[in-house]
């Protein structure tokens, strides 16, 4: 793996904030951040370096070697940003989504809109294997949006499921793992088992996590190794797809209380203009335009990197 100094590894733990507080926007990928910012191969590559030849390495060569194997100071420095994103930003994001909605999906639309043409623009051979990968990714992720959410399971297995699912979501470009567990009906239960510190739960979906996680990278390990152009193409497909999730101007149809939170399940988009009520669209345009140019600076900053 890379050989960097410490301020490389401090520049990487900014790209996890920047990928946790994408984590924290329902219909936002952290993996679309990842991507953008040059580090996505390399992250599915090092979660496939986690296996059980990792403790043999640690029996015949020691700890330093093992570590080394892993590309173990990308990992923490990655998640250390992640984890201090969530832990820091994800009240104030979710006050934000609450009381300035328009303007935080704003910012969010032209961020992905950016990230359409930068990831685009990464496949180098366009044919006829690709343009059906962009549509089928495009109408799938469109389709996931559209699903209504199902009712409440407490299931252990089903929860195991759920978490796999949800990880494999937050990795792909596009679609938001936090959206998929609302769908799947596991949002609730793992939100109070947070809360309650109900550790069986919290296992079981956690074990589910890092299951999915590690079959998931290794396929798309694979396919980014054998078919790259496709593979982009799909998760282009998979970032124009979820566009519809995060217009920023909408109608809302139906909510549901989980616990403390209401989250929206059933929603529609409408112009700026029919909006009902102040539909911010001056400073809507501005944010956008900024998230939009925010992207293309990280992308320029990462290709120099």
């Amino acid at each position: 793996m890379k050989q960097r100094n410490i301020l490389q590894y401090l520049y990487i733990t900014l790209k996890g904030l920047a990928m946790g507080a994408a984590d924290v926007v329902p219909g936002v990928s952290g993996g679309t951040i990842a991507f953008i910012s040059g580090i996505y191969e390399e992250l599915i590559a090092t979660i496939n370096n986690i296996n059980f030849s990792l403790i043999k390495t640690f029996k015949e060569n020691g700890f330093k070697a093992m570590w080394t194997k892993l590309n173990g100071n990308f990992l923490a420095a990655l998640f250390l940003g992640i984890g201090i994103s969530i832990l820091s930003l994800a009240k104030g994001i979710s006050w934000l989504l609450e009381n300035q909605p328009i303007l935080v999906w704003s910012f969010f639309f032209g961020l992905v809109v950016a990230s359409i043409i930068i990831v685009g623009k990464s496949i180098k051979k366009w044919n006829l294997g690709a343009i059906i990968g962009l549509v089928v990714g495009a109408l799938a992720a469109y389709y996931i949006t559209t699903l209504p959410p199902n009712e409440n399971t407490t299931s252990l297995p089903y929860l195991f499921l759920s978490g796999s699912l949800a990880i494999c979501a937050m990795i792909l470009p596009g679609i938001s793992g936090a959206f998929i567990l609302v769908l799947l009906g596991s949002y609730k239960t793992i939100l109070d088992a947070l809360h309650e510190y109900d550790l069986k739960t919290i296992i079981v979906v956690g074990a589910g996590a890092i299951f999915g996680l590690l079959s998931f990278a290794r396929i798309l390990k694979w396919l980014f190794h054998h078919q790259k152009d496709l593979t982009l193409a799909v998760l282009t497909g998979f970032i124009i797809g979820s566009l519809a999730k995060i217009w920023p101007w909408k109608k809302v149809l139906e909510t549901k209380t989980f616990g403390d939170k209401i989250i929206t399940v059933a929603e529609q988009n409408v112009s700026p203009f029919s909006y009902n009520g102040d539909n911010q669209l001056l400073f809507g345009i501005i944010l956008a335009i900024l998230g939009f140019s925010l992207i293309f600076i990280l992308e320029k900053v990462a290709s120099k990197k």
